[in-house]
């Protein structure tokens, strides 16, 4: 067995007479003493170790041992690595033949479909709103209980649901796995890669019906075609002013509670907008130029 921190020196102690040694090597050599060089055989194949440890990463090969060449994640099956491996490459082969929105695994296009449906059997008994599906309803429900279980360890931000904060975790590490394969350019998640992808491709593929104008991504479309109906669905509970997209109530909120989340890294200045951090960084950058 290996010892953690009784001996930082003699790490590796035999099991048999509780002699320790500095190296792998050596506690090999010495359980030839005991007839077991090979202490620990793997119960799958013939390959036996002589330490615990060696024994359980061996073992993680026949649990997963299908490996992602890009982040080292491990799959039971081939075909889950395959699936995963679209998360890295942007391929999305499942198409709705409705809006043309495209999806990486079936069962995703699956759920997508409900929507042109209709279909939405799950209300909310504060709001009425209806919902597809129930882990939906159960995550906006927070929204009126004011519950953010998952809290960033650096900056103590909060989030409702766990993806949020996985993705927002990549702005302090900078880990941005979602190469463009024509212009290098990389992003924190896979849909802001796939609609950049539309850049270089020039695909716009969601038309208004009042004005022809298109767009790239549905959500855009969306929040058009309130500029023709004059829907402002989002209120806010402070002031109960309205808004044509959640941005920009998220946005407006920002007046009442006082969040400023923009950062100066110069003179540590704080903003509301992004835009407006970048229009203050031009003072530093003609202050020298």
């Amino acid at each position: 067995m290996q010892l953690e921190n009784d001996n930082v020196e003699h790490p590796y102690q035999c099991d048999c007479c509780r002699k320790s040694f500095s190296g792998k090597g050596a506690l090999k050599k010495h359980l030839q003493v005991h007839g077991l060089e090979h202490l620990y055989p793997c119960d799958v194949c013939s390959n036996s170790f002589c330490t615990k440890g060696d024994l359980k990463k061996h073992q993680r090969i026949h649990e997963r041992p299908y490996v992602c060449v890009v982040c080292n994640k491990l799959f039971k099956w081939q075909c889950q690595l395959q699936v995963h491996q679209r998360v890295h490459s942007g391929e999305c082969p499942y198409r709705c033949d409705v809006c043309n929105r495209s999806f990486s695994i079936k069962c995703s296009l699956k759920k997508h479909l409900q929507i042109h449906s209709g279909e939405r059997p799950y209300l909310c008994d504060v709001c009425n709103k209806t919902f597809i599906h129930k882990s939906v309803l159960k995550t906006h429900e927070r929204i009126h209980r004011g519950d953010r279980p998952y809290v960033c360890d650096v900056c103590n931000r909060s989030f409702i649901i766990h993806s949020h904060l996985k993705v927002h975790n990549r702005i302090h590490s900078g880990e941005r796995p979602y190469p463009c394969d024509i212009c290098q350019k990389s992003f924190r998640v896979v849909g802001s890669l796939q609609k950049h992808l539309r850049v270089h491709s020039g695909e716009r593929p969601y038309p208004c019906d009042i004005c022809n104008k298109s767009f790239s991504v549905l959500g855009s479309l969306q929040n058009h075609l309130r500029t023709h109906s004059g829907e402002r669905p989002y209120p806010c509970d402070a002031c109960s002013k309205t808004f044509r997209t959640h941005s920009h109530l998220k946005i407006h909120q920002r007046q009442h509670t006082g969040e400023r989340p923009y950062h100066c890294h110069i003179c540590k200045a704080s903003f509301i907008v992004k835009c407006s951090l970048k229009k203050h960084l031009q003072i530093h950058s003609e202050v020298h130029p």
